[in-house]
């Protein structure tokens, strides 16, 4: 049966992070690009993550940084997967000698208006270990509360499939009935400010997850 993972984006504070590990989830994301409202600085990640118990995947999230800024942060934060939110090229992308996976944006292009191939994107991506669906345009950053039509998910893609884009404890319930993905990706929805996680909603948000996955593999 497939169970789909849960990963809580934007942490910027060790007691956020350990709440939601005593809740359940399997991954952390740390958002490293510098125009987000839930940058983190290196030492800052650092100093959460070394407080951490095992088992628990550490991500750092990127969008268009400059190569300096990854380089550091590689070097310095002890992450176990990198995600690439921007236009990365699949080179950028793969020069880290680190695993990876890409954000796919589900939005429209924000030039033409046309809809975003996600086919057609995730294979300029083929070393990417999975693909993160959000709602944002081409060129956009995520994190805007919305959602993307979960009909357009590509059932095609080879790879592990994460989905984003404004969730939160009243809706992840039917998007993993619905969608079953491999994973699913939150943060603004489980806020009380941005980059305050609000610990009542991660365990709201973790439990329905939980619930999906009992009602999925009742009907499987």
């Amino acid at each position: 049966m497939l169970r789909t993972r849960i990963k809580i984006c934007g942490i910027t504070r060790l007691e956020d992070a350990l709440c939601a590990i005593n809740a359940g989830v399997d991954a952390l994301g740390f958002v490293f690009a510098r125009k987000s409202p839930r940058y983190i600085t290196p030492d800052a990640a650092n100093f959460i993550i070394s407080q951490l118990p095992p088992l628990v995947t550490m991500v750092g999230l990127f969008m268009d940084n400059p190569t300096d800024d990854v380089a550091a942060v590689v070097s310095q934060v002890n992450l176990d997967l990198l995600q690439f939110h921007g236009a990365e090229s699949v080179a950028f992308c793969e020069q880290w000698q680190c695993r990876y996976i890409k954000a796919l944006p589900m939005g429209q292009d924000g030039d033409t208006g046309a809809v975003i191939d996600p086919l057609s994107y995730a294979a300029r991506y083929p070393s990417s270990i999975g693909f993160l669906l959000d709602s944002n345009a081409l060129g956009e950053a995520g994190g805007s509360g919305k959602t993307f039509d979960w009909k357009s998910v590509p059932t095609q893609l080879s790879k592990p499939i994460v989905v984003a884009g404004g969730l939160n404890p009243h809706n992840i319930f039917a998007a993993v009935t619905r969608i079953k993905p491999y994973a699913v990706d939150v943060s603004s929805g489980v806020e009380s400010e941005k980059g305050i996680k609000d610990h009542q909603k991660m365990i709201a948000f973790i439990k329905a997850v939980k619930k999906g996955n009992e009602a999925n593999a009742i009907n499987s």
